[in-house]
């Protein structure tokens, strides 16, 4: 048999690039490695349990064989809720540890920043929990994907429950960094569309992590708003309600909150939850879908905890990842990024959608009223609002998003 030497020389071309071309294929038995990074030392009330969730998700895939006999391996990185930590740990993690694409993130400063470090080193990041809307319109970019229902979701959320109130003056209380001053800037804006009129009369913006709440509800009181949109969390949001409930901020005024739902939040108040306040969350106890409670009583099984919502959000990233790298044949970053897109799988809460117009998932969440309940704050008259009805039209998205995204 003749071999021409021009048929030969594409061959070897065809080899190489086979050769060079990352792959899942059966037979490979180098590890996918995953680089995650997040704010463990800050932010531990959620991301204890989000760790939690990922390695049980990452135990039943491994225990499964992997991907067509490759285990799923993760570099763990602590960034300390400092942007500069974490775009220190990308380059370490993609440089000297080799890992396949990027995960994790908290803080919605620090999502930016690994979204930017992404972008410019064409690597595939999968955002799971930073909640600023820029992540995916104003800075997105072909390789940043975010997976949590962001600050305008979660605005729009609570929006149609504060809409029905008679109430017309409005004061908001909000951490002063990215997430903190996009859930303000949402509310405000698609409350105004749906109630013409309303006022805002008082902004209170206090440093993350450092609340005054005696200064901060003593100013909101000073406005003598209606109602109130609170976007604290964590100590910050303990503290705002125990000096809220001491000068009887709440009492007779209506409260939006953001998040407050969640037992990672509402927890720590136990009998000191204040009532009735509208919240997005997370009524782990009562939600019994075949697929939740399965995932349910599977993290009880093994960890004899309950989950939290940081639970289902790790959980839901190794979920996404595994089913793109399914889709994708390969860790290639390209070929990852084409199957991020338009990625379809099932969360313990359903079905889930990565938007390919501006790589937003369609996670949800779930909405109702606090109630104390066993001396602890529960939800209650909760919804499940799936995130696909939260999100603004594509021509609106192709007007926030860069072209070159």
């Amino acid at each position: 048999m003749i071999i021409k030497r021009r048929d030969f020389l594409a061959g070897s071309a065809a080899a190489v690039a086979i050769a060079g071309a990352p792959s899942i294929a059966r037979g490979q038995g180098a590890t996918i490695k995953i680089g995650e990074i997040n704010s463990y030392s800050t932010q531990a009330a959620f991301l204890g349990p989000y760790r939690n969730g990922w390695n049980m998700a990452l135990d039943e895939v491994n225990a499964a064989g992997g991907l067509n006999g490759r285990k799923l391996e993760t570099v763990f990185r602590d960034d300390g809720g400092k942007p500069e930590d974490a775009v220190r740990h990308a380059g370490e993690l993609v440089a000297a540890e080799k890992v396949d694409l990027l995960a994790g993130g908290f803080l919605s400063n620090i999502g930016l920043a690994i979204g930017g470090y992404a972008k410019q080193n064409k690597k595939l990041y999968v955002a799971s929990e930073p909640l600023t809307d820029a992540l995916v319109w104003a800075q997105g970019n072909r390789y940043t994907f975010r997976l949590r229902p962001s600050t305008y979701m979660q605005a729009a959320m609570l929006v149609e429950e504060a809409a029905k109130l008679p109430a017309m003056r409005w004061a908001t209380v909000s951490p002063n960094y990215e997430y903190g001053q996009s859930a303000v800037k949402w509310f405000k804006e698609l409350l105004s569309r749906k109630k013409p009129g309303v006022q805002f009369v008082s902004e209170q913006f206090p440093a993350l992590g450092r609340i005054d709440a005696g200064a901060t509800v003593q100013a909101v009181a000073a406005a003598n708003p209606e109602a109130i949109f609170n976007v604290t969390f964590g100590a910050d949001l303990t503290n705002f309600v125990r000096q809220g409930n001491t000068r009887g901020l709440f009492e007779r005024r209506a409260v939006a909150s953001m998040l407050t739902g969640e037992p990672e939040y509402m927890d720590p108040l136990k009998d000191e939850t204040p009532e009735n306040w509208i919240v997005t969350g997370y009524p782990w106890d009562q939600v019994n879908t075949p697929s939740h409670s399965k995932f349910r009583d599977d993290y009880r099984k093994k960890y004899n905890d309950y989950p939290r919502l940081g639970s289902v959000v790790g959980y839901d990233t190794v979920n996404a990842i595994i089913n793109m790298l399914r889709k994708a044949g390969s860790t290639d970053t390209e070929k990852m990024v084409d199957a991020m897109e338009g990625l379809k799988f099932t969360s313990p809460f359903g079905p889930v959608e990565f938007r390919k117009i501006d790589h937003q998932a369609t996670l949800g969440a779930f909405v109702g009223r606090t109630k104390v309940q066993g001396g602890k704050g529960i939800m209650v008259n909760w919804r499940y609002a799936d995130g696909k009805d939260y999100l603004p039209s594509d021509a609106e998205v192709r007007e926030m998003r860069p072209k070159d995204a």
